[in-house]
């Protein structure tokens, strides 16, 4: 049997030979800068990004930590061309190596407008383009909301060209128009001004300019934002874009209400010019002014014409007249017909208030009333007899129910000292005091037993029978 053979070199365990590979691996590339396109792109549940880096010849494992992947300005997605930017290491329990990213981003603006192409498709099938969502820009606004940076030249161009058309109340929500955090807080300025109560102290803008000056496509990729897209869609307040020159074109360009070429556009659009309003509404007075004094011209001339058409007025008036004449005439003798039957029906009253008249009036008043006081003295009798009737059948069924005429028939009604009814024998002892009630009065007695025992009171007779 052979024996082995002896070798010089150190012997490694796996996970001594893997972490030194990964020692090594990490010290010579500790830096690189890898250009690729992003496939098999997940998420995991604790945020951290797993991705294929990969191009015609070979593919490498991405990670990026959460931390830098909540920074980025894109949603890396599957078939997207990127560049990568961190440090090569291994995955000792697998055996693998891996780039560790800490920067990601699309590789040239055909990325970008890829992916910007994808997302208007996903927001386009939503119906946040459609024109029958759009609201309209109010003609006057009294206040307006712009959303832009406090310090560049565009809040400038604005209020300098809203003053030389027509000043309006401004109010400027302060935001980043670049970078990282630029979305977001352009977002959170259109909810802020869609927030405010009409009617409060501060006033709500009728009309909103979103504005930034031009760029490259990467500088104006916050106005790209889904985010920003959605929150110009659930805008109450009418929203113009203004993102850019004139041949730059953005997501929020689609959503908004109207599109300006310029800020300077949106200020346009936003207000109309007070010269010529004023030079409007002074034509306008005079051609009000000249329709109405053509219009009284002409009414004047057509009652002219219906004047000239009517009858004279003594030929209208005339009948009438005759009329009047024959009224007045018959009036008077109306009037002494009148006169005189009412001198006749005053005779007969004064007739009849002579001193005979009087006299044969009140005895024919006074018989009258002699035989209404006889009439009533009878129905009066007659009354008070039916009601004695009446009376009478009650009284004697109580005369015969009251214990008065049981005492008549010789009985006598017996009360203790206490006045209280006694209906026995068993009620009473030998001194007891009782009264007795006859028919003809009451008197007081005293209880003896059956040899006459018992007390008797002061002053009651010598002799008195027994009562039972």
């Amino acid at each position: 049997m052979a024996e082995p053979a002896f070798s010089n070199l150190p012997e490694w365990s796996v996970t001594e030979l893997a972490h030194a590979v990964k020692r090594t691996m990490e010290q010579t590339f500790d830096r690189v800068r890898v250009r690729g396109e992003l496939g098999r792109v997940t998420v995991a549940k604790s945020g951290h990004l797993y991705a294929d880096l990969k191009d015609d010849g070979a593919v490498i494992s991405l990670v990026m930590w959460k931390g830098n992947l909540s920074q980025l300005r894109f949603r890396p997605e599957e078939g997207l061309e990127v560049i990568a930017e961190g440090k090569l290491s291994t995955f000792p329990g697998k055996s693998t190596y891996q780039l560790i990213a800490d920067r990601l981003e699309p590789a040239g603006a055909g990325a970008l407008l890829a992916q910007l192409e994808k997302l208007k498709a996903k927001l386009a099938g939503e119906g946040l383009f459609d024109a029958a969502r759009k609201k309209p820009i109010p003609y006057l606004p009294t206040t307006i909301g712009v959303v832009t940076s406090p310090t560049g030249a565009v809040i400038r161009d604005i209020l300098h060209r809203l003053e030389e058309r027509f000043p309006r109340h401004v109010l400027l929500w302060p935001v980043l128009v670049q970078g990282k955090e630029a979305a977001g807080q352009v977002a959170a300025a259109i909810k802020g001004f869609n927030a405010i109560p009409p009617g409060g102290a501060i006033p709500r803008p009728d009309v909103l300019i979103v504005a930034r000056g031009g760029g490259s496509i990467e500088d104006l990729w916050a106005f790209n934002e889904e985010i920003v897209a959605r929150a110009v869609a659930a805008s109450e307040i009418a929203i113009i874009s203004a993102v850019g020159h004139e041949t730059d074109t953005t997501l929020i360009d689609f959503v908004s209400d109207l599109r300006a070429p310029t800020p300077t556009g949106a200020a346009e659009k936003a207000v109309p010019v007070r010269a010529e309003l004023t030079e409007r509404a002074a034509t306008a007075g005079g051609r009000l002014t000249g329709a109405l004094a053509r219009l009284f011209e002409r009414r004047r001339t057509e009652l002219r014409a219906a004047g000239a058409r009517l009858p004279r007025l003594d030929m209208t008036l005339g009948l009438a007249q005759q009329r009047l004449d024959r009224a007045g005439d018959r009036l008077s003798g109306a009037l002494v017909t009148a006169a005189r039957a009412q001198g006749a029906k005053l005779d007969r009253v004064a007739v009849r208030l002579r001193p005979e008249g009087l006299k044969r009036d009140f005895t024919r008043r006074a018989q009258r009333l002699a035989e209404l006081e006889e009439r009533l003295a009878l129905a009066l009798k007659r009354k008070v007899g039916e009601k004695a009737k009446l009376l009478n059948a009650p009284a004697r069924l109580l005369e015969t129910l009251s214990h008065k005429a049981t005492l008549a028939r010789g009985f006598a009604l017996v009360v203790d000292a206490h006045g209280a009814l006694v209906r026995g024998q068993a009620a009473l002892q030998a001194g007891d005091e009782v009264v007795l009630t006859f028919a003809d009065g009451a008197m007081p007695a005293q209880v003896l037993g059956p040899n006459g025992e018992g007390r008797r009171k002061k002053g009651a007779g010598a002799k008195q029978g027994e009562l039972f």
